[in-house]
């Protein structure tokens, strides 16, 4: 009675399919689309969205102020002299207008 030892193809097809799954799911943990790359990116995009959230913010910021100097409460008599200026293109008698 002599056994010959056989491999056992059910436990290596075993082995061989939870190896695939780990580099499969171990791939997709990097580069997938919530991966940590992908997560690298979402930062670096975050981050300059902030920025340019801030520059709205400031450039709101001085429009509202603008508005505010300009409202019949408050009259900036000086902001209201430049923008008449811009809008209608005119200059006082007693200036001199260098192109």
């Amino acid at each position: 009675m002599n056994r010959t030892a056989r491999p056992a193809f059910g436990t290596l097809f075993f082995f061989a399919i939870a190896f695939a799954l780990s580099l499969y799911f171990t791939f997709a943990a990097v580069q997938g689309d919530f991966g940590l790359f992908r997560r690298a990116e979402i930062v670096g995009e975050s981050q300059e969205l902030r920025e340019q959230l801030a520059q709205v913010r400031a450039e709101v910021a001085r429009m509202e102020n603008m508005t505010h100097r300009m409202s019949d409460d408050y009259l900036d008599l000086d902001l209201l002299d430049e923008q008449a200026r811009s809008v209608l293109g005119m200059v006082r008698s007693d200036e001199m207008v260098i192109h």
